[in-house]
């Protein structure tokens, strides 16, 4: 199995990783510890030229996006033996899904990453019964690591993450230099105050709670793994997440799902973009 430059070091992680697999806090520090490496490994990675790949439609898949999903699988099923892992870069995966098992983006916002920008993460969520129990999120680049289990709060670099109110603030955030699309749409037509731009959907959604944004607005397909870590964390930290037809988001059935999400800090402000929506405001 390739694991990249450092192909010793799994070794030595599989020894230092393994853990009770039905002690919570003992999984969440092993997970966090085997991100923050990958996220180390993408870091060097990229500074040493590694981040060949290719557009498919509108998705950059680089080589390095195999490598990465076989240093967190190999480090998950070393760390949690008998817990599956279903990955993006994993296209066995089939509609029936286990009672428990590791919901993985190894890197998610691969262009921001082999572009040299900082807005990639690397991420896992613990799904039991189709619902996000567990989660974190690593961008190494920017030296951020969010946590969150549920019942038990929200963490950013360990300290507590509380979504709060915002007042007047109404920042957009998405993924290009300035507003495409709804998010164009969005800036005039909710009165946005500030536009935030952010490579990584999982980071998007986690920088709205942590105060950096205040709303995010996506209207076309999103994938289980790009959202399960960062509805974990955005729920445990008080913010919201819906559906844009203002259902909840659900964790079972085909991976990839339409109609798009509004995550927010405050849920007055999601019922407002839900309208808005819903009345055919539109790029």
């Amino acid at each position: 199995m390739n694991v990249g430059p450092t192909g010793g070091r799994l070794e030595n992680m599989e020894r230092l990783y393994a853990v009770d697999i039905d002690d919570p806090t003992k999984i969440s520090s092993s997970l966090v510890k085997l991100l923050e490496s990958l996220g180390g490994e993408l870091v060097a990675w990229r500074r040493h030229g590694a981040t060949a790949g290719t557009w498919h439609g509108a998705q950059f898949k680089a080589e390095a996006d195999m490598r990465a999903n076989d240093f967190l699988v190999s480090g998950l099923a070393s760390a949690t033996p008998g817990i599956p892992v279903v990955s993006e870069e994993d296209a066995s995966f089939a509609v029936s899904r286990p009672k428990r098992y590791w919901l993985v983006d190894p890197i998610d916002g691969t262009a921001s990453w082999a572009g040299g920008f900082p807005g990639f993460v690397t991420q896992a969520a613990l799904m039991e019964s189709d619902e996000p129990v567990l989660a974190a999120i690593v961008a190494p680049a920017l030296g951020l690591t969010f946590t969150a289990r549920r019942g038990h709060g929200a963490f950013l670099n360990g300290a507590p993450l509380a979504a709060g109110s915002r007042g007047a603030s109404l920042r957009l955030i998405d993924n290009y230099p300035t507003p495409r699309g709804v998010a164009a749409a969005a800036m005039t037509g909710l009165g946005c105050t500030g536009y935030v731009e952010c490579g990584s959907l999982a980071l998007k959604m986690c920088r709205v709670v942590d105060g950096t944004a205040d709303l995010f607005i996506k209207d076309v397909a999103v994938m289980d793994w790009d959202m399960a870590a960062p509805a974990l964390v955005v729920s445990e930290a008080g913010g919201c997440f819906l559906r844009l037809d203002g259902s909840p988001w659900r964790f079972d059935g085909p991976m990839g799902k339409f109609g798009g999400i509004v995550v927010t800090a405050e849920a007055a402000v999601a019922q407002r973009a839900i309208h808005w929506h819903a009345a055919g405001a539109r790029p």
